[in-house]
């Protein structure tokens, strides 16, 4: 990770928050968000990680709790008092729990858990920054969907998945809402990826991660860096016409019928 500027970086001088950029895709995205020239807000809950990880982007962070509207609120407002804008607001954040399965065992604590932190936090923070940006007439909003938003799967995860259709649904209404005001907000749908949460979810059931890899066309994972790169493609001007899109990072799990051997 580094915060030092590279020439023709495609956010200099702009500000990016990021949620749960203290792991997995959030953290990767920050690294490149700051080798790409941004100023960039961490927002997490994780306090010991996350001064430190700001400290090496040359960046801040923000305790956030993002189901809680007065820290969403707050953190968008840290960013914004400390350069005068919000440029890129990369909401991330999300959870997804073992206890998150069939619909007929998964509880409804459990279900309404997901929603708050993978849903409810979107809404959250899009309702905060998009203000922001209408003031300075610009802003990109990238949200973390899912390949599943756009397909289903007999290894079900009920809530996240339900959670993750909604992100897909409000990010293209909210890109085609406020398209004419300058700012675009796009859907980012990964495949699965090799981060914390995941290795998590699969260390507990091998046959899980069999099931699943065997459907994606490039035989593996991705790696966190890769959808990063994604990201800050769709926060950066040149995705300047790209809006209201389910923006698709899956290895071509959605585009596979049947996959090499």
């Amino acid at each position: 990770m580094s915060a030092q500027v590279s020439p023709g970086a495609r956010l200099a001088g702009r500000t990016a928050v990021v949620t749960g950029g203290c792991s997995g895709i959030g953290l990767a995205t920050a690294s490149r968000f700051a080798d790409e020239g941004a100023f960039v807000v961490i927002g997490d809950l994780d306090e010991t990680r996350g001064p430190e990880v700001a400290e090496k982007l040359g960046g801040r962070f923000v305790r956030c709790d993002v189901t809680d509207a007065e820290d969403v609120d707050a953190m968008f407002a840290a960013a914004h008092e400390r350069t005068g804008r919000i440029d890129v607001a990369f909401n991330n954040a999300g959870i997804s729990p073992p206890e998150d399965d069939s619909i007929l065992t998964t509880d409804l604590d459990v279900w309404q858990r997901v929603q708050q932190v993978n849903l409810t936090s979107v809404y959250l923070c899009c309702r905060t920054v998009i203000p922001y940006m209408q003031e300075q007439g610009k802003g990109s909003i990238i949200n973390t969907a899912s390949f599943v938003a756009v397909m289903g799967a007999a290894t079900s995860q009920i809530s996240y998945t339900a959670s993750k259709g909604g992100v897909l649904a409000m990010s293209r209404e909210l890109g085609v809402q406020f398209a004419r005001e300058g700012i675009r907000v796009n859907a980012l749908c990964p495949g699965p990826v090799n981060t914390p949460l995941l290795e998590e979810l699969f260390a507990a059931d091998p046959e899980r991660a069999a099931r699943r890899l065997v459907h994606v066309p490039m035989g593996r994972f991705a790696d966190p860096e890769e959808i990063a790169g994604a990201v800050a493609f769709l926060a950066s001007d040149d995705s300047s016409f790209v809006t209201a899109s389910q923006f698709l990072v899956d290895g071509g799990i959605s585009g596979a019928y049947v996959t090499p051997l």
